[in-house]
Formats: C-alpha cells, structure tokens, sequence
C-alpha cells in the first residue's frame, strides 16, 4: 500500500505508539506486569466519587442525559461549559479570559497536533494587502516549533506533519549531593537561538515538565512569554498536569499564569477522566477560532461527555478544590513512596532522580548504564517491568538530523517511570530495575 508523506510520517513506529500500546496489550501469559510506564493517572475515590454523583444527577434530572449524548455540540465545545470556564478562570484569577478565548478538543494531544502544524512548516508570504498567497506565484518559507527545556514529552515528537519542524535548546543541569539533580533552562542560549533563528513560529513548554517532573517557576514563565511577546510568537504551555487542575504540583513557587502571548492548555485526564478525551484550550480568539475550525474539519465536534461531568465541579469551584485536597496529596505521597524504594534498592550504584516537583513521574539517570535504556527497555519488559526509555524524550536536534544521537549526557541512560500503580507493584518494579541495572553497569 502506497501512502502519502503525510501516511508514512504519522503511521511510522514512534516512541508514542509504543507507550499507548504498552498501556492496553497484555504481557504473555506467566508474565507478572508492573506497569510503570504509560500516563494513566491513578483512581482515587474522592474524585471519583464526585464524577459518581454528577452523573446520577444528570440521570436522574429530565432529559439532561440524552441531550449530553444525542447532540452535537459547537465546533468550539460545549457552550455552557465554555461560559463556565471562562466565569472561573476571569473570576478566580483575573485572566482576561471570555468564551471566545475557550476552546475545547478531543483531548490536549489533539490541540498540540492542531497547535504544532498551525503555526510550523510551511507558509506563504503575504501580498502587499496581507493576504496570503493562493496562487502558489510567491515564494514560500518554513517555520519551526522551538522546545526551551529538554528532554520534554514523548508525545510531542511525532506531530509536526512536516519533518524537522521541531526544534530545541539543551537544558542545563544541576546535581546535588543527595543523588538528585534539576534541569533548568539555558536562557542565553535560549534568546541567542531566537535571535538567530528568525523561522521559529512558537515555543512550548510541559508545566509539570513531563517527562522530568520538574516545574518552571512563575519568574520563568514570565520570562518566556516576554521573549514570545518580543518575537511575536506564541508560548504553548502543556497543563496537563498543573494548575489549577489537576494540581499536581509540589512547590511554591507556582501559580496558574496566563496572558496573551501564552496558549495555555489543560486537560481533564490526570484529574480522573483519562478515556473521556476532554482538552481545553485558553488563547487569543484568532487563535480559538482556528481550533475550532479545525475541529469542525477533522472531528465536527469535540466529546460531549467530560464537559457534562465536569460543568458543575468547575461552576462551583469542586474540581480545583478536589485537585488541592485529593490529587495532590495523593500523588505527592506516591512520589516520596518511589523516591523511598529508589534510594533503598540502588544503593551502593550511581545513579540519581530529578527533584520530584510535580507530575506522575519519576525520572531516574543511571550515570554508569553501559547499554543504551531502549535496551535496557526490553530486558525490562521480558521480566514484566514496563518503563520508557529515555531516547524518545530528547528530539529536534540538528545532531539528529546527521544520525547522531541528542547533544546531552542523559541522552540514553534515563528512565521515565510511572507511580501511580499500587504500591508493591511500584515497590517490586524499582526492585528489579535496581537488580538489572547492576548487572549492566559499568564496572
């Protein structure tokens, strides 16, 4: 079967497809499975508890439950959810936020995809009118999506329709005496790049940083969106993991920050309802609008379902306040369980995890791995241990582009590793990542 460029770029084995199917095909019969690789959030009861009732309330309460299913709703999304968030977002914080800065997609996957090829590859100049150019007569330029902090999520990779339009910055690392270390972004080589580089059409950035754990501070991301501002880009900033919801987030130092230089996306997956495919997206109406022209192309609407069971948690303020009593602890706890194992069952290696400042994810470095972690990867799922290897994080280098690997000693000796499992499945799963990587250290 022939394909497209497009078919072969997004049908190709990537990184992503791996991990979504590590997530729903079984191991062979025998296997035990500890699955710390994937994003699926964990269950907790308080959340669901509260998806529970809204639920038997729409049942029970008229026709509410047949118009959530037998209706499209607007290509934008739901317009009472749409009002709803934009009531809370300008009320609670102040954001100049209306409906028509709202948007919602079948996911925030599916807004990156969207977000990415809106504003990378190929453009045409404009006319002395500022029109486009149809007619193909004028010249034609490219245009790429920079990354400021990486390594960043395995699910970025692979979206950009065409090839080599993502584009990043190093991060710049910091280790500390109690086998932790913090990636940080290199700004000067952050604003040289954009100085250089006048073809970058957006940057992007994951706060929590997946797959690292760490978070910008508010003085980063204001730095960010002044230099998207200076260069009349957009900053894409990746909630899915943050603030307000679900609030997976463990330092102080955070707030939930928005302007007119950020589109700021957030998802409705890590606070409980990851198979309902709910992403909300905040940004300038130019840019909500071709969201939702898009969706109308691609999906005519976007899932009805989460909107309807989150509308009222939103309303009332529960969902935030369930990310803050129930999410947070919750997984901030599960963190310190995997740190906890880590320390116990690597000791006496080198080894070292990025300070735990929010997500779902540990990150660990094994300074003195002699094989790559792709490999280490298969060893590891033929004992039933399921990780994803760090290589898929790190893209958009010009190295990569020659066959060489990404210009960072983390490149491929990290793992990302899942703790929302039940604890003795993360317990032993660390336990045989420990007792294997001691078999492949170098001695």
């Amino acid at each position: 079967m022939k394909l497209s460029a497009f078919g072969e770029k997004l049908t190709a084995r990537s990184g992503i497809l791996q991990l979504m199917d590590d997530l729903g095909k079984p191991l062979p019969p025998g296997v035990p499975s500890y699955q710390l690789g994937g994003g699926n959030p964990a269950r907790i009861p308080g959340v669901e508890k509260a998806y529970r009732r809204e639920m038997e309330r729409i049942l029970s309460h008229e026709d509410d439950f047949e118009n959530a299913i037998a209706r499209y709703d607007a290509p934008q999304g739901r317009i009472s959810f749409i009002e709803n968030i934009a009531t809370y977002l300008s009320k609670t914080y102040g954001w100049k936020v209306k409906p028509e800065n709202v948007a919602i997609t079948n996911g925030s996957q599916s807004a990156f995809f969207y977000l990415f090829n809106l504003f990378s590859g190929t453009f045409s100049l404009s006319d002395e009118k500022g029109n486009p150019d149809v007619t193909g007569g004028r010249p034609k330029y490219t245009k790429t999506i920079l990354f400021p902090l990486m390594p960043e999520y395995i699910g970025y990779a692979d979206q950009g329709i065409q090839r080599d339009t993502f584009v990043s910055v190093p991060s710049r690392c910091e280790e500390y005496p109690d086998h932790t270390f913090k990636y940080f972004i290199d700004f000067p080589l952050l604003e040289e790049y954009l100085s250089d580089h006048g073809e970058v059409g957006a940057m992007c950035v994951s706060r929590p940083t997946n797959p690292s754990g760490n978070v910008l501070t508010d003085e980063e991301i204001h730095r960010l969106s002044a230099l998207a501002g200076q260069y009349h880009i957009p900053l894409f900033v990746d909630n899915a993991y943050g603030l307000p919801f679900p609030n997976i987030v463990f330092t102080e130092d955070a707030a939930p920050l928005w302007d007119e230089n950020i589109v700021l996306s957030m998802s409705l997956s890590k606070i409980g309802l990851p198979s309902i495919r709910t992403g909300i997206v905040i940004a300038k109406p130019q840019i909500i609008s071709a969201i939702a022209n898009i969706n109308a192309i691609v999906a005519l609407a976007s899932g009805s379902l989460g909107q309807v069971l989150a509308e009222e948690l939103i309303k009332t303020g529960e969902l935030v306040e369930l990310g803050e009593k129930e999410v947070k602890p919750f997984y901030q706890e599960k963190s310190k369980e995997m740190q906890d194992w880590i320390h116990q069952y690597f000791e006496g290696t080198h080894y070292a995890i990025h300070k735990s400042e929010g997500s779902i994810f540990t990150w660990l470095y094994l300074e003195d791995l002699s094989i790559p972690t792709i490999e280490l990867y298969y060893i590891l799922k033929e004992q039933g241990v399921i990780t994803v290897p760090g290589e898929y994080f790190f893209f958009g280098h010009e190295d990569q582009k020659n066959g060489l690997p990404y210009p960072h000693p983390h490149y491929n000796k990290c793992l990302r590793l899942n703790y929302s499992r039940p604890a003795e499945e993360v317990r032993e799963g660390v336990k045989i990542i420990a007792e294997t990587y001691k078999k492949y250290a170098q001695k």
